[in-house]
């Protein structure tokens, strides 16, 4: 496995290209997060994702496609609000949810009848789909991190999380450098496979809000139903590091953090406010921003996960509908941990 720099994009982007026809992994930077991209049509290399990530094998995946693409190569039919929305943000940091073509592999849809697809705006993602297959080509991409842990927004997360796979030449045949992921978090995804008995659903949060999709659709996108498509990045579990991750309102911070240290317990703090009365292990302070905030949280979690604390300690996010997309990720990350915090305060 070979890391690319930035300043070799032009020739590795063939190499890149090259290696996916030939059914091996290619990591590559977006916009939103990293990816770890195989062919699409190819149902053995989108196992080697599968494999390489240990995801289960019905989670689906998104299709990534260059601009300008055949979208109706992809699925049955293209609907008026598909397109609307493809005016709007592509390339850019949303999916939608289509039926998927009966020619496409269901390995990208975990089984189902539908497909995701969007079109990035990293200029390195968008070299690498114009170059595959002539640009005619569709690569399936998850986060080019192990399932359910936290997505790399650099080449060196990427590295870090495939560590054994680098050492031993595994499947991976090139990582793809393009500096830090601007946007910081997963595409916002909308089912638009039902419109007819459903309108168009917010199947998962993200940089583009429901009101922006409102703004084009002229409805605000339904939340998830029970018989809504299986979705990228949708489980109750999803974006957590190896350390237990706990939100606690502001108001509350000082007493948790005094009763942990009291027990002898170790902590990271997360904050976007400024804390110096807490005395954390570690600490790493956030901008007081949504979008500066999902910009540097995966960065932040991979941090404070090396500092090796009992716990992750994250100062809980405004509840504005601006900040929807963090505390989707901030929820998922810290599903598991509640328990586990229960017990190291003795309750």
């Amino acid at each position: 496995m070979s890391v690319v720099s930035k300043t070799d994009v032009p020739l590795e982007i063939i190499a890149a290209a090259q290696a996916l026809e030939a059914g091996k992994l290619v990591a590559f930077p977006t916009e939103t997060v990293y990816g770890l991209g195989a062919d699409a049509e190819n149902p053995q290399a989108v196992a080697n994702i599968y494999a390489a990530k240990g995801r289960p094998s019905n989670h689906p995946v998104i299709v990534h496609i260059a601009p300008g693409a055949d979208i109706s190569y992809w699925a049955k039919e293209i609907p008026a609000e598909a397109e609307k929305l493809i005016a709007a943000f592509w390339p850019g940091p949303l999916t939608f949810i289509l039926k998927r073509a009966d020619h496409i592999p269901a390995a990208v849809s975990g089984g189902q009848d539908t497909v995701g697809i969007r079109c990035p705006s990293h200029p390195v993602a968008i070299a690498l789909l114009s170059a595959f297959k002539g640009g005619k080509g569709g690569v399936a991409a998850p986060s080019a991190n192990k399932f359910g842990h936290v997505s790399p927004t650099m080449a060196s997360h990427v590295i870090e999380e495939f560590e054994q796979e680098v050492q031993s030449g595994g499947l991976i045949a090139r990582v793809l450098d393009g500096g830090q992921s601007e946007v910081g978090i997963e595409s916002t995804i909308v089912d638009l496979s039902r419109l007819a008995t459903h309108g168009p659903v917010l199947l998962r949060p993200g940089h583009i809000s429901a009101e922006q999709l409102a703004a084009v659709l002229g409805v605000i996108p339904a939340s998830p139903d029970a018989a809504a498509p299986r979705a990228s990045g949708t489980l109750d579990a999803h974006y957590a590091p190896h350390t237990p991750v706990v939100q606690v309102a502001v108001e509350e911070l000082d007493d948790v953090v005094q009763q942990l240290q009291a027990k002898g317990k170790t902590l990271a703090l997360m904050s976007y406010l400024a804390h110096p009365a807490i005395h954390a292990d570690a600490w790493r302070h956030l901008p007081n921003d949504p979008v500066g905030y999902a910009h540097d949280l995966y960065a932040g979690l991979r941090e404070l996960d090396h500092a090796h604390a009992d716990v992750i300690l994250v100062e809980a996010l405004p509840q504005e509908k601006i900040w929807q997309g963090v505390n989707d990720r901030l929820r998922r990350a810290a599903f598991d941990s509640r328990d586990v915090f229960e017990k190291m305060l003795g309750n």
